[in-house]
């Protein structure tokens, strides 16, 4: 499966309280249930109004449908093509 990182803008999220941030997570969840296997949720960094989460999954299509059912949008999905790190300057 592809890796992507899909920002969403979701006005007001990062004013969220963790109770409100789990019951986000549960409907994605639940969609991600129906979607399986095609699709897993890594996780996801709140920051102000967007959230920005990394996936796995077999086509971009499928983080549409995602989207779509669970009511948050994909606003930008970008396929991941390399991951670097502090250790990469040691290669």
């Amino acid at each position: 499966m592809q890796k992507y990182i899909i920002e969403r803008d979701l006005p007001g999220i990062g004013d969220m309280t963790q109770a409100e941030l789990c019951g986000a997570a549960g409907k994605s969840n639940d969609v991600l249930a129906r979607l399986s296997p095609n699709i897993q949720w890594q996780h996801s960094y709140v920051a102000g109004n967007k959230t920005f989460c990394v996936y796995l999954a077999k086509s971009e299509a499928d983080i549409r449908k995602h989207a779509e059912l669970s009511g948050f949008p994909a606003t930008t999905i970008t396929p991941v093509k390399t991951m670097i790190d502090p250790t990469t300057a040691n290669a």
